[in-house]
């Protein structure tokens, strides 16, 4: 996937590696997430990926939606230059 990057636009391998991981570590708690629900419920563990990834994909956005903003709000009224999201100095 980096590689489809534009070339004069291509991140550093050090923040490809870590925008990668915080998805590969997202990922990873869903899925046990999922079978500790399924062994607590009884359900399927198929029918709890659905509900949960439906989940992630409206309730969880907009609340990651929610908190970036109010955060680059704070950042940006205390000037943190340090925390702008997007930007890795």
């Amino acid at each position: 996937k980096r590689f489809k990057e534009p070339k004069e636009e291509r991140r550093p391998w050090k923040i490809w590696f870590y925008d990668t991981s915080k998805q590969a570590i997202g990922a990873l708690f869903i899925h046990f997430a999922n079978v500790f629900l399924s062994d607590l419920t009884e359900e399927d563990p198929c029918s709890l990926y659905l509900i949960n990834f439906i989940l992630d994909a409206t309730l969880g956005m907009l609340l990651i939606w929610f908190g970036v903003n109010v955060v680059s709000w704070i950042v940006q009224r205390q000037k943190y230059t340090y925390l702008v999201f997007g930007e890795y100095g």
